[in-house]
């Protein structure tokens, strides 16, 4: 069996080096093998040079590389990054440093038990650490996961996290459209309505970055995240 690790990168040099480190040094259970899918979603910076400097670094290591020519945004990139993937599970992987690739070994317990064919990583759930940042930023997450479960029906805690771990027949067999932030609401929305789908959720980590260290989410991607989570659940079904 095969993990596919999706990273879309956008302007990531200062991080990419060492998030593949991160991935590729994961022992997973089970004897899982792993497969490094990045997208370069047009980065302006040296992105793309960091990222050779690591296939320098570690020939033995086979990254499936995408590289967009115009910037697309991150949901572009993960419809790439799907589409390439050849894996039985396939998992997003941001290329910064806020979530723990280790915990992958968190996730795909319920899959590989045969109780779920999708399981979300929690930053709200469990006892694990989680970096205390923005106020606002929390509110308008439990917001938009509260308004997603009230139309999908499932008792999500955390609609917006990154980690999202997949049968890979089951994320593929999705129309994905949104190109930007909006993929969380829009992918949650059409996984839920496969019929019979077994959704888990399991508690991780989270080592969140302040706008300083270089995140990048904003208050238009929440509104966004908000206009996704009524157009696919209500006006384009």
């Amino acid at each position: 069996m095969k993990l596919s690790v999706i990273i879309p990168a956008y302007n990531e040099e200062a991080t990419i080096y060492n998030i593949l480190q991160r991935v590729s040094s994961v022992e997973l259970i089970q004897g899982i093998t792993k497969e490094l899918v990045v997208v370069n979603d047009c980065s302006k910076d040296n992105t793309e040079g960091e990222l050779m400097r690591f296939r320098n670094d570690f020939p033995e290591i086979s990254i499936n590389y995408q590289k967009h020519t115009v910037n697309r945004g991150k949901g572009a990139a993960l419809h790439t990054g799907i589409q390439s993937a050849t894996g039985d599970f396939i998992i997003v992987q941001d290329a910064d440093l806020e979530y723990d690739p280790r915990e992958f070994n968190i996730l795909l317990p319920p899959i590989l038990d045969g109780f779920a064919d999708v399981v979300y990583g929690s930053r709200f759930a469990g006892g694990n650490p989680h970096r205390v940042l923005f106020f606002f930023h929390t509110i308008g997450n439990k917001f938009l996961t509260f308004l997603s479960n009230l139309f999908t029906n499932v008792n999500l805690t955390d609609m917006e996290t990154c980690y999202k771990l997949f049968r890979a027949e089951t994320i593929k067999s999705l129309k994905l459209v949104e190109n930007r932030f909006g993929f969380e609401p829009e992918v949650t929305a059409k996984i839920s309505r496969i019929p019979n789908i077994r959704i888990y959720e399991v508690g991780i980590s989270y080592y969140g970055r302040t706008y300083a260290e270089g995140k990048k989410i904003s208050l238009k991607d929440g509104f966004r995240a908000l206009y996704c989570i009524l157009k696919y659940n209500i006006f384009s079904r």
